[in-house]
């Protein structure tokens, strides 16, 4: 059975003027996420793959088109679409548990709920023992996981990520990955993740959106169908290599259109 269609983008345009000049950052994307799902955009540098997600967050406006989440227009942000970026974007004077409760305490949920709340996320991403700890003890990747911890927290309909690993060294990058692949099956969140990184998207996504270079709009759609639990060990696998491939061919020839545009 074919889960429910969660978010939809129709033929959104963003078209930027500044000093009399115009940019088209975005042209006529279209693309779908269904309940549950975990979907990946890639696509090459500067082909608005952020304007595109701060469009869907309701940070930026569309030029031209439509962001539907549930079928209802999205018109600015909102409490049903949790944002993780590369920043962390903690308070550095509050601990680990009282930086994952923050926004529960804005909606003024009663404090024993939100710390019941809060504990349940910060295990979840595997931090538990560092509740007390500040931002400043903690590294990088601890960080990110108290920045996912805290959006989780206020059970978002769905969750946005642009570039969150991408400040992070090789290794822990891996680990990251691993742990939301695993929070995504837990928890069945609907994730919509921005990503550069080709490994990053074939391991994360079970659908893959392939964007052109500038003005950005959808190349090519692929499907994921990894064997096994994902993990470091999908990093080998022929699915796996097959899929890394295609999208490299793809981003290849983008770049070296761009470079011939020039």
């Amino acid at each position: 059975m074919e889960k429910k269609l969660k978010l939809q983008v129709n033929h959104l345009t963003r078209i930027f003027e500044s000093n009399g000049n115009t940019v088209t950052a975005l042209r006529d994307v279209n693309l779908e996420v269904r309940e549950s799902e975990f979907v990946m955009i890639v696509g090459p540098s500067g082909c608005g793959k952020t304007t595109l997600i701060n469009v869907i967050g309701g940070l930026d406006t569309a030029t031209e088109g439509e962001v539907l989440l549930d079928g209802k227009p999205v018109a600015g942000p909102g409490a049903d679409r949790g944002m993780v970026f590369q920043g962390y974007s903690l308070f550095p004077w509050l601990t680990v548990q009282k930086n994952v409760e923050f926004g529960l305490k804005m909606k003024k949920v009663p404090a024993a709920q939100r710390a019941e709340q809060a504990r349940k996320y910060i295990e979840l991403v595997g931090l538990t023992g560092f509740e007390n700890a500040l931002p400043k003890q903690l590294s990088g990747g601890m960080k990110q996981r108290v920045a996912i911890a805290r959006t989780l927290a206020n059970e978002p309909e769905v969750l946005l990520m642009d570039e969150p690993f991408g400040a992070l060294d090789a290794q822990t990058r891996v680990v990251m990955q691993e742990l939301l692949a695993k929070i995504s099956a837990t928890t069945g969140t609907t994730i919509l993740f921005i990503t550069h990184d080709i490994d990053e998207a074939v391991l994360l996504g079970q659908r893959i959106y392939v964007m052109s270079r500038r003005p950005g709009t959808i190349r090519s759609v692929l499907d994921v169908d990894l064997p096994g639990e994902r993990s470091h060990n999908s990093l080998v696998l022929p699915e796996f290599l097959a899929i890394k491939k295609d999208i490299m061919d793809m981003l290849w020839q983008e770049s070296n259109d761009a470079a011939m545009d020039r």
